[in-house]
Order: C-alpha cells, then sequence, then structure tokens
C-alpha cells in the first residue's frame, strides 16, 4: 500500500497511490491513516496536472536522523566508523515535499545532497526490542538529508547544518510493503548519478535503530527516522536538480535555489 498526501489547491488531503492501464491514480481517504482507518471516500483523481504532491508526513514531533551509517560514506568524510548509532534531530520546519525547492542557506557557501531511506513511525514506541520493531513502522519514504558541509564543520553542533529550513525533502510517498533489507539507494544530479549504495550495506540496521533511538526518545505516530546515506555525497549550486531515489520507492525530486 502507497500512502500519499496531497493537494488539488484546497486543504492537503491522503490518498492511495493506484496504477491502472499506465496511468497513476489517487484514491482519496477519508482523514489522516496515522491516526483512522483506511477508508476511501471513492474519489479518484489522476495524478498530473492540478495535482500537487506534498511530503507525505509532517512529523508532529521530531525527524530523527542517523549520521555515518555507511561504512564507505564515513571514510569519504575522513571519519571513523561509529561503534553506536550517532544520532541527530531535524526540525519539522525543515521538512518540504516533491519538487519543493531547497532553499540555499546564506550562512552556507557549500550545501550538499545526501539520499536517504527514511522510516515513518506508526504507533507509539518506547523501548521496543529489535525483534517487535517492525510492528510499529507505518512504511518508508525518500529523504535528502541536505546538509551545509561548512557550518557542520564550524558549529560542533549539527542543529543548523542539517536543520535549516528545507534541508529534509520527504517524498513522493509512504510505502507500507518494502522490503528494505536489501534495495538500492541512489542520487543524481542534473541527471548524472553521484550515490549508488544499498540497504544491506547499513552499519546499524532499522530494526536496532528503532530500538536503539526508543531507549532514549519516545517516538510518535508520524516520526521520521532517517537512516544514513551512501558514499558520494557532494555539493549543490542554484540551478541544480537533485533527485533521491530508493529501488522500489520511486524518486524524490527537487529544485535548488538561492533567494536573493
Amino acid at each position: 500500500m502507497r500512502i500519499a498526501r496531497f493537494t488539488t489547491g484546497e486543504d492537503p488531503r491522503y490518498a492511495l497511490v493506484q496504477e491502472e492501464a499506465g496511468k497513476t491514480y489517487l484514491a482519496v481517504l477519508n482523514g489522516d491513516p496515522l491516526y483512522m482507518p483506511v477508508l476511501p471516500t471513492g474519489e479518484r483523481i489522476e495524478l498530473g496536472d492540478g495535482v500537487r504532491l506534498l511530503a507525505p508526513v509532517i512529523p508532529r514531533s521530531k525527524v530523527v536522523a542517523v549520521g555515518r551509517n555507511y561504512a564507505a560514506h564515513a571514510a569519504e568524510m575522513g571519519n571513523d566508523v561509529p561503534t553506536s548509532p550517532l544520532i541527530f534531530f531535524k526540525p519539522n520546519t525543515s521538512v518540504v515535499g516533491p519538487d519543493d525547492p531547497i532553499v540555499l542557506p546564506d550562512f552556507s557557501e557549500e550545501v550538499s545532497y545526501e539520499a536517504e531511506l527514511a522510516v515513518v513511525i506508526g504507533r507509539m514506541a518506547k523501548d521496543v526490542s529489535p525483534e517487535h520493531a517492525a510492528s510499529y513502522i507505518l512504511g518508508y519514504t525518500i529523504a535528502n538529508d541536505v546538509t551545509a558541509r561548512d557550518a557542520q564543520r564550524t558549529d560542533g553542533q549539527w542543529a543548523r547544518a542539517k536543520g535549516f529550513d528545507s534541508a529534509c525533502p520527504l517524498g513522493p510517498w509512504i510505502d507500507t510493503d518494502l522490503d528494505i533489507d536489501d534495495v538500492a539507494v541512489r542520487s543524481r544530479v542534473n541527471g548524472e548519478i553521484r550515490q549508488d549504495g544499498r540497504t544491506r550495506d547499513m552499519i546499524f540496521d532499522i530494526p536496532y535503530l528503532v530500538s536503539y533511538i526508543s531507549e532514549a526518545f519516545t517516538l510518535l505516530p508520524g516520526d521520521v527516522i532517517l537512516t544514513g546515506t551512501p558514499a558520494g555525497v557532494g555539493r549543490i549550486e542554484a540551478g541544480d536538480r537533485v533527485e533521491c531515489e530508493v529501488e522500489g520507492l520511486g524518486v524524490l525530486a527537487n529544485p535548488v535555489v538561492r533567494r536573493n
């Protein structure tokens, strides 16, 4: 099941994504599926002109991100492989959706893309064991952990470097059935492939991450966990278009701008 959040110019709504005869349709739902049963209204809208996909979830509480969870990425950044998950937060104000602009902040001259698989929490989770972690997961989406790399180096704390407005694109939808054990995580900038890793290469797998994070923080419905990025990160500039892809899930694309 794929769950999208969308607008046709009015208040955001939710829908199931359906493929039929080579076309994509949105089967509109009655309310937010995080808090209500999945009940289609009977209305179907073809995905196309006049329909705008939004970030599939705006976390009510938090985005919890994991740093250096691929050994090759840790190495390319000159860091050792962590012995325990490296955790940081991105505020919900950093979240944008498909085709929304990544706005380069005035305080940075070196902003990078980071394609990631993201986990969407479906119910309250505290002190969850790895063996039971799957039952707390609603599904998966794609994230771009946009990073002001120069600020990351100078600030010590990563809040500004990774938490500025538009630093967390999510989308295009939530997939509740994706088998994430060994799928490709890729990025492209202006059509040129930059990252091409696989989730099997994560240092800490998703059940362990859910367990580890829930020891410290109560995870609430709609919270998002970013699971780390493979090697190949690099700089983006105004005018670029960044695509993040997770095999079997789709593509999240965003233009890059700098406001005058």
